[in-house]
């Protein structure tokens, strides 16, 4: 599932160029991953219709967006909220705009033989494959503990030992792993990290505070264009799909149409891609509960509400 890493140019920083070059000029949205549903809506957008020239610029494992925003080698960046939130830290001004995804899509799968009725059920025995570092796996560690499981390191999206092990779970995108393995006849259980309750916004579409203080119209025809993109994609993916399957055929054209239905119900909001400063603080507040950063930002300095 992994790419390679992409190389990284850190460029000048770009705050303001618009202001000074026009409408003219590229803006750049540079994604986390390669295409796929994840990104549909912006691949459905139609950012000329707004007069906006944008450019996506597809990702891969480690692609550094947030750097990137901060750098200014790119306007829009795809980030995650407790990304944001670590970068905010480390002093990168960096704002979200839209969140795409309300509900993480991530999650633990297991095999529904094993009967686990919650989190706590599945970790009392067997192996869990997790990243151990992230936050939701410290969180999950906090409240369950891992002293009956074995943990061992993720294997992305590779289902090999997934399917030959009865006993082994694993972390997934909850729209992601769960339908391969049904392809290859195994029935699962899946359990959100929202579970938990730890559920940062995810695929949020940010920017430097400096570029949306400089270009406001910019920015606000952005966001317009984006949700518009959105509400394009879940009423009828299939263009969108061909655009990102010619870019990505390295997943099958099923497998989009596939995704992108199973994906809606952790999008919706009204309107699409809001935000709210509540769940904004909470996260804040259970990074900090971990170590993460410092101090809890205010919520209000995280992202702006643009309808």
């Amino acid at each position: 599932m992994n790419l390679p890493r992409r190389t990284f140019l850190k460029a000048l920083p770009v705050a303001g160029l618009l202001a000074s070059c026009g409408k003219s000029s590229k803006l750049r949205l540079a994604l986390n991953w390669k295409p796929d549903p994840e990104f549909g809506g912006f691949y459905a957008a139609d950012f000329a219709k707004s007069g906006l020239d944008v450019e996506l610029l597809p990702g891969g494992s480690g692609t550094p967006t947030v750097q990137m925003i901060g750098a200014g080698s790119a306007e829009f960046g795809i980030i995650q909220a407790d990304e944001l939130l670590l970068a905010r830290a480390r002093g990168n001004d960096v704002v979200a705009l839209f969140a795409a995804f309300q509900n993480s899509p991530v999650g633990i799968m297991a095999h529904a033989s094993r009967k686990a009725a919650t989190l706590g059920d599945l970790l009392k025995s067997g192996t869990l494959a997790i990243e151990s570092g992230l936050p939701f796996a410290r969180l999950l560690k906090k409240k369950y503990g891992f002293d009956k499981v074995k943990i061992v390191p993720s294997p992305g999206g590779d289902l090999t030992t997934f399917l030959n092990d009865e006993n082994f779970a694993q972390q997934c995108f909850v729209t992601a792993e769960p339908l391969q393995a049904k392809r290859k006849g195994v029935a699962v259980k899946v359990f959100p990290v929202s579970d938990i309750g730890y559920n940062p916004y995810t695929t949020v579409m940010a920017a430097s505070g400096d570029f949306i203080r400089q270009n406001p119209d910019v920015v606000k025809k952005m966001v317009a264009a984006v949700r518009e993109g959105w509400r394009m994609y879940l009423d009828n993916p299939a263009l969108a799909n061909a655009k990102m399957h010619s870019l990505n055929p390295s997943m099958e054209l099923t497998s989009f149409a596939e995704i992108a239905e199973a994906q809606k119900p952790l999008l919706e909001a009204r309107p699409l891609g809001k935000m709210t400063a509540e769940r904004w603080s909470t996260l804040a507040a259970q990074l900090l509960e971990l170590g993460d950063i410092p101090k809890a930002p205010a919520a209000e300095e995280c992202f702006r509400a643009i309808e």
